[in-house]
């Protein structure tokens, strides 16, 4: 199958260039960063590096000789946080080009480690670059397809939004894939991060991550089942965060006079990523399956948190009573909007939402369901598709097809 999709983020960063003199494009392998960059590239005068390759890595030998050849394009660099000696002298162009007269618009990086890229970057270069994250494909963007030998949402739910998978010509062919970039993930770019655990262990770790999807992580019975100490946990969690494979969704903390509880929920953050790792291949596995429900709920909030605005906080809220709401934002503007997540075509709400609803008192409420049709559920609170949710926050000031961190 042959499908074009155009990213909603390529104005955005277009627009970020035209404010800064760099523009930092995170995201996890495969996600498209590269294919997007090119697609620039067609509209902008460009030169294009890929930093893993060793002939462009020896273009570089003499960076600023190199690029100063190429002064009036923009210069794209991948995975540029391979090269984290290049920082230091692109610091020293950016600042020369701003004293000339030239303050946007000159380098474009892309990077899947955002953990290592931040710091590296944020380190030389603060205060001359925005940063941008790329997710994988969203709802919004995939209507363009014309097929995919199924409904269209549904089939972005099961085999998760990664190009290669989404676009597969068959169920087969996608969880074949996601497999491959698991395996990828597990023997490659994980041990090159310095953190030697053998293969399986790492594997069985996200296996084990994965089939507690949305639960309250504690350490101590992870590093029990796996025979390794806490602190070994809690690094390979913090670097799954930092590859942007999985989401770390805090407790809100608010001073109530309540006992709340203080650990996070994680969620493995693509849902085909989710369903590789567990070996549920296609939509009726899905459907049979004890995960589907937290599955639904963490493919709704990469959604939410993709379109969110800038600054956005996002907890979840649960009491020791049982009080409870899937999901609280705080946005800049300093409303709270309360979100309930149901995998279901008639939602219903228990006396824990209502509970925790009555100590948080949210601006906004919603349940986000698996219907279209938007519709109150109870007074101050309502029923809406992913979809419309998505517009709801990007109405919201500084919204858009993606966070961002201007630095």
């Amino acid at each position: 199958m042959k499908s074009e999709i155009t990213r909603n983020f390529k104005a955005s960063i277009l627009e970020r260039l035209g404010q800064f003199p760099g523009v930092v494009l995170t995201g996890p392998r495969q996600v498209g960063k590269t294919t997007l960059a090119l697609q620039i590239a067609e509209e902008v005068p460009s030169v294009y590096l890929d930093l893993e390759n060793p002939r462009d890595r020896q273009k570089l030998e003499e960076p600023e000789l190199y690029l100063s050849q190429h002064a009036d394009k923009l210069v794209i660099l991948d995975e540029i946080q391979r090269v984290p000696e290049l920082f230091p002298v692109l610091r020293g162009i950016i600042d020369r080009g701003r004293r000339a007269g030239v303050r946007a618009g000159r380098f474009l990086f892309l990077g899947s480690a955002s953990f290592e890229l931040l710091r590296q970057s944020s380190e030389s270069l603060a205060g001359r670059v925005a940063y941008l994250e790329l997710p994988p494909l969203l709802l919004s963007e995939v209507g363009q397809i014309s097929e995919v030998g199924r409904d269209r949402d549904e089939a972005l739910w099961v085999r998760g939004g990664f190009p290669e998978s989404y676009l597969a010509p068959n169920d087969e062919a996608s969880f074949v894939w996601r497999e491959q970039f698991i395996r990828t993930y597990l023997e490659r770019d994980i041990p090159s991060f310095g953190l030697r655990l053998p293969t399986d262990t790492i594997r069985r770790l996200w296996t084990m991550l994965a089939h507690n999807q949305g639960q309250l992580f504690s350490a101590a019975p992870v590093a029990r089942n796996l025979s390794i100490d806490n602190k070994t946990v809690a690094r390979y969690i913090d670097l799954l965060v930092d590859l942007l494979l999985i989401r770390r969704l805090p407790a809100w903390h608010g001073n109530v006079g309540k006992r709340l509880v203080k650990s996070p929920r994680l969620f493995v953050r693509d849902s085909g990523a989710l369903h590789a790792l567990l070996g549920v291949p296609d939509r009726e596995a899905l459907l049979g399956h004890p995960v589907q429900g937290a599955s639904f709920e963490g493919f709704v909030l990469e959604h939410v948190m993709a379109v969110a605005p800038p600054r956005v906080a996002a907890y979840f809220y649960r009491s020791a009573a049982g009080a409870e709401i899937d999901l609280v934002l705080e946005l800049p503007s300093g409303a709270r909007w309360a979100i309930e997540i149901k995998r279901s075509l008639r939602p219903t709400l228990g006396k824990g939402f209502w509970s925790a609803h009555e100590t948080l008192k949210p601006e906004r409420s919603f349940v986000v369901y698996a219907g279209e049709e938007r519709y109150p559920v109870a007074e101050r609170v309502e029923a809406i598709s992913i979809l419309d949710m998505m517009r709801e926050l990007s109405k919201q000031p500084g919204s858009g097809p993606q966070r961002d961190m201007n630095a």
